[in-house]
């Protein structure tokens, strides 16, 4: 692999810990600026709507830069707006902050996809990917825990400024390690666009809402879950959560690894299997020792996923995969708005913290059912190259076709 896949992971690291790092420092951001918990709240509904808003507008209006270029500027963008967080003297100069930062999020990902699958032969794409991800991943077992110890030691301004300062490390590192790679000639934005005609483009984003939300249900509602019904103390939900980044980051380098020997079976087997598993944590929740083990394969199982559902997108909007690939990581944060939307209305209902987790279950299910759907529409339209692995690359494909 090469090493400008650190540059990216590190990007990816720092935008990791910024997204989750300010779930557990609510109750000191909002006595400092003296608004209520659910007023603090908006600082995350924010970031998940600059996410997916941010991802396709900064993706257009980088069309004309090179992905390095534009890379090195979303840097900047998370850099400024990480800075602005850790300075702001209102509130309300802390929200502009945090979706500033977002703003970067979903472009850096999408673009790096793309940038990350091109540093490698086409048999190792997946894997590209996955690596750039570990950096998002090892932010939930690393970098949110020890942003959140300093953010209620010394400040959650510290953070937020340690926060930059990755945010610069990672600029630094694109800037000398990532190469110069301009956009193939001829593609314009209605290119980009045309992608979306594409079924199997929307199918693979639709897998993404579905199946990443059905992980959500359950983990958005985590803390209640462990305290009220596996009887566990408040301050063993910080540990439990390190046990879901464990999971995702093991999940994410086997997803990776698999995806790139046989992409749409690895998603039958996640998706399928995400979907038992968040359907038993509605008995296993009820058990400290059992609870822990579902986290951790509702972490590795969920982000098993990920590579294979980027790259699917990738594959299918070959020729022009910038936007797409961007927009299918606001997918990902429409997902956790959707299912932590449901998961809310179902305890809301009265049918318990568990509740969610049957939520989560029917997401990933549905998951699945697009995944098959959408290998036999392949299958229908007699294209061979994707339907048991689907890693064939542009170029293939181009090949098969004339």
């Amino acid at each position: 692999m090469p090493l400008a896949l650190l540059a990216l992971a590190i990007g990816a690291f720092g935008i990791g810990t910024t997204e989750f790092v300010i779930m557990g420092l609510l109750p000191e951001v909002a006595g400092d600026y003296g608004v209520s918990i659910p007023t603090a709240g908006y600082l995350v509904t924010g970031y998940a709507l600059g996410v997916m808003f941010g991802a396709p507008l900064m993706t257009v209006l980088g069309t004309k830069a090179s992905r390095k270029r534009m890379l090195m500027l979303l840097m900047g963008l998370f850099i400024v707006g990480n800075l602005l967080s850790a300075l702001a003297p209102a509130f309300a100069v802390m929200l502009i902050g945090r979706i500033v930062a977002s703003l970067a999020h979903g472009a850096f990902f999408g673009i790096g996809s793309v940038v990350a699958a091109d540093l490698v032969a086409p048999d190792k794409k997946a894997g590209a990917i996955a690596m750039m991800f570990t950096g998002l991943t090892v932010a939930n077992v690393v970098g949110v825990p020890l942003g959140t110890l300093v953010g209620q030691s010394v400040g959650w301004r510290v953070t937020f400024g340690i926060v930059a300062a990755l945010g610069v490390v990672g600029l630094v590192g694109i800037a000398r390690l990532v190469p110069d790679m301009p956009k193939p000639e001829g593609v314009r934005l209605r290119h980009e666009l045309a992608a979306f005609k594409n079924m199997q483009v929307l199918l693979a984003m639709a897998m993404t809402v579905l199946g990443f939300g059905g992980v959500f249900a359950a983990i958005t509602y985590i803390a209640p879950m462990m305290t009220h019904t596996a009887g566990f103390a408040d301050g063993s939900v910080t540990w439990l959560l390190v046990l879901f980044g464990l999971g995702m980051v093991g999940g994410n380098l086997v997803g990776g690894k698999f995806a790139d020997r046989a992409l749409m079976p690895m998603l039958y087997v996640s998706l399928g299997a995400l979907a038992v598993v968040l359907a038993l944590f509605t008995l296993t929740a009820h058990d400290k020792l059992l609870s822990a083990v579902t986290i951790t394969l509702i972490g590795a199982l969920g982000f098993a996923s990920v590579p294979p559902l980027q790259k699917r997108v990738l594959d299918q909007a070959h020729g022009a995969p910038t936007l797409a690939s961007a927009v299918n990581i606001g997918a990902f944060n429409l997902g956790n708005a959707l299912s932590a939307w449901l998961g809310g209305l179902v305890i809301a209902a009265g049918f318990g913290y568990t509740a969610p987790n049957w939520v989560g279950a029917v997401l990933a299910a549905g998951a699945l059912g697009l995944a098959l759907v959408s290998a036999a529409l392949e299958r229908r339209a007699g294209d061979p190259s994707t339907v048991v692995t689907g890693s064939a690359s542009a170029e293939q494909r181009a090949a098969i076709h004339h």
